[in-house]
Formats: structure tokens, sequence, C-alpha cells
């Protein structure tokens, strides 16, 4: 269809859904420029999401590795915290989904 497209890996936190004790994962989404744009499609959240923390965008989740080690090593610990922000003006992203 000739559309631009990417794929994007990152941090999908908790903010404005129901809050899960479930430790926050990485997260894969992609996005498709269209109208003069990137817009975010993730088919694992069909809904809108706000606070994803994008980490690396690239053709395929091989191309945006987290990480690449060779030989023996050890991750003791990993964190990442979002929380929400109140800006003055504040403006609400626009998401499309697949039932668009």
């Amino acid at each position: 269809m000739n559309i631009p497209a990417r794929y994007c890996t990152g941090y999908l936190g908790d903010i404005g859904v129901p809050p899960v004790d479930a430790p926050m994962d990485f997260s894969g989404w992609f996005e498709a420029f269209l109208g003069g744009r990137w817009y975010t499609f993730d088919a694992r959240h069909n809904t809108p999401r706000i606070g994803r923390v994008p980490i690396a965008y690239g053709r395929d989740a091989a191309d945006v590795a987290i990480s690449t080690s060779f030989g023996t090593s050890y991750l003791t610990q990993f964190r990442v915290w979002t929380d929400a922000v109140q800006a003055p003006e504040q403006v609400q992203p626009q998401l499309l989904h697949a039932a668009d």
C-alpha cells in the first residue's frame, strides 16, 4: 500500500487505565505516516493509551532490541516509572485504532 510504517519498542505504563499488580514490561507497537504525521497503532492494547515511553524505532523487533549481549551477563535491577503530569495547556494525542 506504500504507506511508511515503523516498529516501535518501549514502555507503556498504566496511566489512565485500572492498575494491575504485574510489573510494567516493555511493549511493542507500530506507527504509520498518514496525512503528514505519525499515528500509533497497537494491536495488544486496542484502546487509547497515554504514557508511552519509546526507546527505539526500526523495521522490526530484531532491529530495535532492548539489549544485545555477548557472553555471560546478569541484569540485577531495572525499573521504569511513569506518572501522569498535567500541563496548563495539555494537548491530547490523537490515536487511530484498527477498528476506526
